[in-house]
């Protein structure tokens, strides 16, 4: 055998780390390198290496998941594709699934929220729906799959150790100069890249395409419904008036007249880039499906946004009452509202109700409410709230409602009628659709001589626990009504305090009661950040028992500083320690007890 015709280079340059040259050294040549780089082993004890074919035996080529499969008679396929933006190649990370052998099957754009995940409701799958669902967050966490973007995009990333996102302001503080700028110009592009993507897929009638966004994915639906291929979308949330209105505390109904204008910025933003701006070129019927106190923009101002929107163009929507991103007593409004637009299904959609406060004739604030089709009618709920100008701080009463013809009325008695009053109603119908009504503010001394007949109450709970959310009313042991948290990881918030009615007095004690067989630990904080909170033991017994929480057992977590007074508290907040069980207890009758009581 002999080499190549390039020279084999001494051993001693090769001990000086100089590379190997690219050739072949003759099997005697090799061995003797391997005793000397080796150390002293001898030769014999050196293994011959492997030939191709030893090599390759150990590898299967059919082992592993294609991330293409048919299960249950539904294809799955995971994919990359690029989207071409500002000149750079983003790697959009996609999922899609159909029934097995679909054709002609409607196409529906299934849009994560914020730092989410690629996902198929396989509801819509079940339907016939050909689903895709693609990745905008790209890398975060230990993910395996994610959308990739280059350095120049870096920003697109959701994740802020790696982007971070720039909405109206850079990373800095310095305001945006170009509307492309912003990662939403990013996220805008990728979805309608993906949604091209969708609409040539084999099994998908490119004449049906909807869409519908969750969160950050319902902020996302208001540039896709200005694309004229989409028929239908259903923005859960994400309505806008975020940016500035929001983020600067510009409220509708604070009263104030100084709020300084927006920055350079902001105003680039409000003009191209939010949601409300795409409102008067929307083409798509649109449905958008929000919570009351929802912290994704107040949702008075959402309901603005309609009247924006060009005649002829279907809209509607549903405000779920004390909602905090929960919609699941008005989400069964997405797939019809979809089928209806998408499928062109005969579904007799009803006009949106109408609602105005007025003065009862002993001067007590009323709201009317006046439904489309009220022969289909089967509930009215109205809600009301007073003086609170933030939306998702408010605290919304129950107000029972009576008919009177083809209108129901409900009482909304105040405390104070120079205060805001604010008022809406949702209508359930017979198909299950709910409808909420326009929000009606108005301060009642305005309406006509107005009576406040509302007083203060030191029993939190008097009205009941329908403004704690994730919980079950029911009655306890010795006949005592109670609730019972249903959503252990998510435990249970009220926005009760930031009513007038239910304020803390002055050097009060909070006060409850609870039953519990079981010990348990809470964690009992008054934000939604648990920045000011106490850890509290819950001991177990076959009896009702009480507790009274002084303020200073809560304590700040930055300085544990105690908290001065309950008097400035708006919301009360349970959760379980880890390893504790919310929903094994149940809590009744919170008050307040005033100093010396």
């Amino acid at each position: 055998m002999t080499t190549c015709e390039h020279p084999a280079r001494p051993l001693h340059e090769l001990s000086k780390g100089h590379p190997l040259p690219h050739h072949v050294f003759p099997v005697g040549q090799m061995l003797a390198i391997l005793v000397v780089l080796g150390g002293s082993a001898p030769l014999a004890a050196a293994a011959p290496p492997p030939g191709p074919m030893e090599l390759w035996s150990a590898y299967d080529p059919a082992a592993g998941d294609f991330r293409e499969e048919t299960t249950d008679g539904v294809y799955r396929r995971d994919s990359f594709i690029s989207a071409p933006i500002l000149g750079e190649d983003v790697r959009v990370f996609c999922v899609y699934a159909v029934r097995a052998g679909a054709s002609h099957a409607p196409g529906l754009l299934n849009v994560h929220g914020w730092i989410g995940a690629a996902s198929i409701d396989q509801d819509y799958v079940r339907d016939g729906w050909a689903v895709m669902s693609f990745d905008y967050c790209g890398k975060t966490g230990n993910r395996p799959h994610f959308t990739k973007y280059p350095a120049a995009l870096q920003h697109g990333n959701m994740d802020r150790s790696v982007g971070p996102p720039v909405h109206s302001h850079r990373a800095d503080g310095t305001s945006i100069t170009d509307p492309r700028q912003s990662s939403d110009f990013i996220w805008y592009c990728i979805q309608r890249r993906v949604l091209t993507y969708l609409e040539k897929q084999r099994e998908v009638d490119p004449s049906r395409l909807g869409a519908k966004g969750y969160s950050y994915g319902g902020t996302l639906m208001w540039n896709l419904g200005t694309d004229p291929r989409v028929k239908a979308i259903v923005a859960y949330f994400g309505i806008g008036w975020n940016e500035y209105y929001r983020s600067r505390q510009v409220w509708m109904y604070d009263g104030r007249t100084d709020h300084r204008p927006p920055s350079a910025g902001e105003a680039i933003f409000l003009a191209s880039i939010a949601p409300e701006a795409h409102a008067p070129f929307i083409t798509a019927a649109t449905l958008w499906l929000n919570g009351s106190n929802d912290h994704h923009g107040g949702h008075e101002r959402g309901i603005e946004s309609f009247a924006r929107f060009k005649p002829g163009v279907p809209w509607a929507y549903a405000i779920q009452a004390r909602g905090h991103h929960d919609t699941d007593k008005i989400g069964q409004d997405a797939k019809p509202w979809l089928e209806k637009y998408v499928l062109g299904k005969d579904i007799a959609w009803p006009d949106h109700p109408r609602s105005a406060l007025r003065l009862a004739a002993d001067g007590v604030p009323e709201i009317v409410v006046t439904p489309d089709a009220p022969e289909r009618v089967r509930r009215v709920e109205c809600f009301y709230a007073i003086k609170e100008p933030c939306s998702f701080t408010r605290s919304w009463r129950d107000a029972a409602s009576v008919r009177q013809g083809d209108s129901w009325v409900a009482s909304t008695p105040v405390m104070n009628v120079d205060d805001y009053l604010f008022a809406y109603a949702n209508i359930t119908y017979d198909d299950t659709i709910v409808l909420s009504t326009p929000f009606n503010a108005a301060i009642p001394a305005r309406l006509g001589a107005a009576r406040a007949t509302d007083k203060a109450s030191d029993v939190i709970t008097s009205d009941g626990y329908s403004a704690w959310t994730n919980v079950a009313e029911l009655e306890g042991p010795r006949g005592i009504k109670a609730f019972r948290c249903t959503d252990n990881g998510r435990g249970s918030t009220t926005e009760q305090l930031h009513d007038q009615k239910w304020k803390a007095p002055e050097g009060a004690v909070l006060a409850f009661g609870f039953y519990c067989t079981e010990p348990q630990t809470i964690l009992l904080s008054v934000d939604p950040h648990n920045r000011i909170a106490a850890e509290i033991e819950i001991p177990a017994s076959d009896s009702w028992q009480e507790m009274s929480l002084p303020a200073d057992r809560l304590l700040r977590r930055d300085t544990g500083q105690p908290l001065k007074d309950w008097a400035g508290v708006g919301m009360l907040r349970l959760q379980p320690k880890p390893g504790s069980d919310l929903t094994k207890i149940l809590f009744a009758n919170f008050r307040w007890v005033r100093p010396g009581e």
